[in-house]
């Protein structure tokens, strides 16, 4: 903020707008200079894995037929799948061969460690929704450079949205495909000040309202025996915490994205105001949910073959959303308990009195469903889920060292940002609508804004976006 995005825009404005493909050039390279920050095995890695698609991808192209394309998009979905397997489940895989062979009294295999890799999970799936598209008949990307700035892309790598090269999702807003951008793209002072007016709030909402509530959740999923009302506050404050960090980070990304002429689809629509999982699953996460469903719900038959298969179908594609997420059986538990409301409400339909419910009942509702899921997500085992869940369900007392927790959680300026959050979350205006239209008295609002998160920032301790472990 202080040194790579003022330099990266200077440099960025200064080259010929007419040179496009200049300006994409430059973009990979400061794209790989971000990556590189990190580790830089990790933008070698990258940047083999970019060079094998994209010729595997111009070979793929020149096939005739779907019969002579399927043996390159099988080695193309082994090398991707096999670089997000080996980084993100070779331990969990190890661990519980091992768990095995300790059940049947064999000796234990030692187990390898593997370097996280940060991003892996967003940029394998923009590579494998491009060379889906291209075994459907979509055309190539022009060239190296194309393709290359598209996977590189610094404000979606670490954490998406999980922008798709040449086609659009019918169900999202109308922007340009990336390859139509990266051709031709408009940039305006008004397109400028809408992105820079997005990352100011994504940045604010990440240091003034998630980084606050996560200590309140830390705490309390941390305490040996917290008391029912600790650990219904810790659970909505882990409920605000996830919605408010990730939905942070997309619109910081999608805002950058906009001060360098690129258009992207929104990636939250108000989640928590849903009436239903089905139609929480519509507006969380939007880019992840729709590539789930147009690159494996539907391929696996939808619900095209018979009510059964589709109910098959959601829940083994949220099982898999889940493991996504992370190598650990309450990720797995997290995307089943999803795949199965949405079976049971696909399977209730409208036959039942919730839906003639008032809107807020059906919207607090589900809002308390999505909260007892996120407490598998946020736990780290599943006996630790079912104990949290437990003291939540069963009026019980602190006991122990949680008696001081009350001292630490429901202070006044926690008790405080947890109502902002709330208010902001049951409210239909998101930001990525009151950004649209720059008055003076935004302006006004988004410099204080951008002032006091940089001063809390400087006072609180570092806190990374909980998108980046997944």
């Amino acid at each position: 903020m202080f040194y790579f995005l003022p330099l990266l825009l200077v440099l960025y404005y200064l080259l010929p707008g007419k040179f496009i493909l200049l300006r994409n050039v430059f973009l990979i390279l400061a794209s790989y200079v971000f990556y590189v920050w990190l580790n830089p095995w990790f933008a070698v890695l990258l940047f083999g894995v970019s060079l094998i698609h994209y010729l595997l991808s111009i070979l793929m192209a020149r096939s005739k037929s779907n019969r002579s394309k399927l043996p390159v998009m099988t080695i193309s979905v082994i090398v991707n799948l096999g670089v997000l397997g080996f980084f993100k489940y070779f331990v969990f895989l190890q661990e519980n061969l091992n768990y095995v062979l300790r059940a049947f009294g064999s000796e234990v295999l030692p187990v390898l460690k593997v370097a996280w890799l940060v991003g892996v999970s967003f940029y394998t799936f923009k590579i494998l929704s491009y060379m889906i598209d291209v075994y459907r008949g979509a055309p190539p990307a022009r060239s190296f450079f194309d393709f290359g700035c598209y996977v590189s892309f610094f404000p979606q790598i670490l954490s998406g949205p999980i922008q798709r090269y040449g086609t659009i999702d019918a169900k999202s807003q109308q922007v340009p495909t990336f390859a139509e951008q990266l051709v031709c793209r408009t940039h305006s002072l008004d397109k400028f000040s809408y992105g820079a007016a997005l990352f100011i709030l994504g940045f604010a909402k990440k240091i003034l309202l998630a980084n606050v509530v996560a200590k309140v959740a830390d705490a309390v999923f941390a305490a040996e025996a917290p008391g029912s009302l600790d650990a219904w506050f810790g659970a909505a404050a882990y409920t605000f915490q996830l919605y408010f960090d990730f939905s942070a980070y997309s619109e910081m990304a999608i805002g950058l994205g906009l001060m360098l002429g690129f258009e992207c689809p929104r990636n939250f629509n108000a989640p928590y105001l849903s009436i239903s999982i089905t139609d929480f699953w519509r507006r969380w996460h939007i880019s992840l949910s729709s590539w789930f469903r147009d690159y494996l719900y539907i391929p696996l038959g939808g619900n095209r073959n018979g009510i059964g298969r589709s109910y098959f179908n959601l829940v083994v594609v949220f099982l898999l959303c889940g493991l996504w997420h992370g190598a650990s059986w309450t990720f797995i538990i997290w995307g089943t308990y999803h795949g199965i409301l949405l079976v049971i409400e696909r399977f209730l339909d409208r036959k039942t009195l919730y839906h003639a419910l008032p809107r807020p009942v059906q919207v607090l509702f589900t809002f308390l469903l999505i909260m007892i899921g996120w407490v598998f997500f946020r736990s780290v085992t599943i006996s630790g889920a079912w104990q949290y869940l437990t003291v939540m369900f069963l009026p019980s007392k602190a006991q122990g060292g949680s008696v001081l927790l009350g001292a630490e959680i429901y202070t006044r300026g926690n008790v405080l940002i947890m109502i902002i959050c709330a208010f902001l979350t049951f409210q239909s205006l998101q930001a990525f609508d009151w950004a649209k239209t720059i008055t003076l008295p935004k302006v006004i609002i988004l410099i204080v804004l951008f002032c006091v998160s940089i001063m809390i920032m400087f006072a609180q301790s570092f806190s990374s976006f909980l998108y980046f472990q997944f």
